[in-house]
């Protein structure tokens, strides 16, 4: 009985944490949304507060609001939205990368590659997704054809992001 009442007494602690943590959490408005989004090349966005965030994800597309439910995801290609205080829209490309939802309403997204998509030349996608078809034709080695394969989808990717 003495150890029940022990082990009770060190939960408790761990229960006014949560407890308060959820009150907290309960009084955010959209404005505490804290975004990072960054590429080995470019810092798109440190600690700034946005609306909505929209993400490709092997697991599927899906929005991000604050007090989502905290998440780690891998970018596939595609388009990520931003929705910002102001009421404008960004959007950037991504190559891959990873998606962190964090329970305090921040959210990272680091990127292998990103790229703002008014930026983006339709042309040289078109062109691109030609030589990377070719590629893939002519790959002598399953290494070679299969990472010919994944320009392919990149540049697929590309090409319905820019198009649309």
């Amino acid at each position: 009985m003495a150890s029940i009442v022990g082990r009770q007494l060190r939960l408790t602690p761990n229960l006014i944490k949560s407890c308060s943590r959820l009150v907290t959490v309960g009084q955010r408005s959209y404005a505490d949304m804290a975004f990072t989004f960054a590429s080995p090349y470019d810092v798109y966005y440190k600690d700034a507060k946005v609306r909505q965030i929209d993400v490709p994800t092997f697991s599927g597309n899906f929005g991000i609001l604050p007090n989502h439910v905290p998440t780690l995801a891998v970018l596939k290609p595609g388009v990520v939205n931003v929705f910002e205080e102001d009421g404008s829209t960004k959007k950037y490309f991504v190559s891959s990368g990873s998606v962190t939802i964090n329970d305090d309403s921040s959210v990272q997204i680091l990127a292998e590659e990103a790229h703002p998509l008014d930026r983006i030349d339709a042309s040289a996608v078109r062109e691109g997704l030609t030589k990377a078809q070719q590629e893939v034709a002519s790959a002598s080695s399953e290494s070679a054809k299969a990472q010919a394969q994944i320009a392919v989808e990149c540049y697929e990717a590309l090409q319905k992001a820019v198009e649309h």
